[in-house]
């Protein structure tokens, strides 16, 4: 653009040489079209100079071949291609992963790594599925039994923490009840003795309930007992509810001075009194 620029002043300076006609002088309108142009051919090349900028970093000292195009609006564009070597694909390294050991679990019981079981995913135990197997102490109970057996509050299974962690199972002997919680036996003994403290508070506790359960079956057996006396003391009394009739003997007495009759009733004692006309 600039060559061109320079070429038509050139020709301005020149128009009227020898042996040539002297050219028109460009209008105001067409040498703002012409700086128009020229201008945004600049901000292209700027602009694809922005996205592609060389980098010295990376040492590229390839050299650079111009391409010029033409716009179709009197102007032409210049670009610039990468020499041969800039051209090919550059191949990507990939640094390898580090190696990370696996995160094994290891038995309490047998003390050998594990990677997974069932103990694990279902109550975060770490015992692997052969110790499982053959230990009976892994015994599952339901949370009826872990309350009545260790003496065990609903908060004490949910609410303290860590909250016993339990699994979900059909009711045997309905399967239309609700679903039974199923506890591991050895985290409710744990749990029972983080609660009562030793063995002994818990056989205590266990007297004292027991001997509250035997008063008050005693309670209710004897309000049966007196319920029963009342029932049977009503049955053996009848009220009668038959109408007296009065039973009169033949004889009367006379009350002169009130000219009156008497008859008394032989079975109640009451005096009818009556006069005669």
């Amino acid at each position: 653009e600039e060559e061109e620029a320079g070429k038509a002043e050139a020709v301005d300076a020149a128009g009227s040489g020898p042996g040539q006609s002297p050219k028109p002088e460009l209008s105001a309108a067409m040498r703002a079209k012409i700086e128009r142009n020229r201008q945004r051919a600049l901000m292209l090349r700027q602009a694809r100079l922005a996205s592609r900028p060389l980098s010295a970093a990376e040492g590229a000292t390839s050299a650079k071949v111009s391409k010029t195009i033409d716009s179709g609006a009197g102007f032409f564009i210049e670009e610039e291609e990468d020499g041969e070597e800039d051209q090919k694909a550059r191949k990507v390294v990939h640094q390898p992963a580090p190696v990370i050991e696996p995160d094994y679990l290891v038995c309490d019981d047998c003390e050998k790594p594990f990677m997974d079981s069932y103990l694990s995913n279902s109550f975060d135990l770490s015992v692997c599925d052969k110790c499982r197997d053959n230990e009976e102490k892994h015994k599952l109970i339901s949370r009826t039994e872990a309350k009545q057996s260790y003496l065990l509050k609903d908060c004490d299974l949910d609410k303290r923490e860590p909250p016993l962690r339990f699994i979900l199972k059909k009711n045997p002997h309905n399967p239309r009840w609700g679903d039974m919680k199923l506890y591991l036996k050895l985290q409710v003994e744990k749990r029972c003795m983080e609660v009562w403290g030793s063995e002994e508070a818990l056989e205590e506790a266990r007297e004292t309930r027991e001997e509250n359960k035997e008063v008050q079956k005693q309670k209710r057996f004897n309000k049966k007992v007196k319920e029963l006396r009342r029932a049977v003391r009503s049955s053996m009394w009848t009220k009668d509810t038959s109408v007296h009739q009065h039973q009169y003997g033949p004889e009367e007495v006379v009350d002169p001075e009130e000219d009156l009759y008497k008859k008394t009733c032989s079975t109640c004692g009451h005096e009818l009194t009556y006069e005669k006309m």
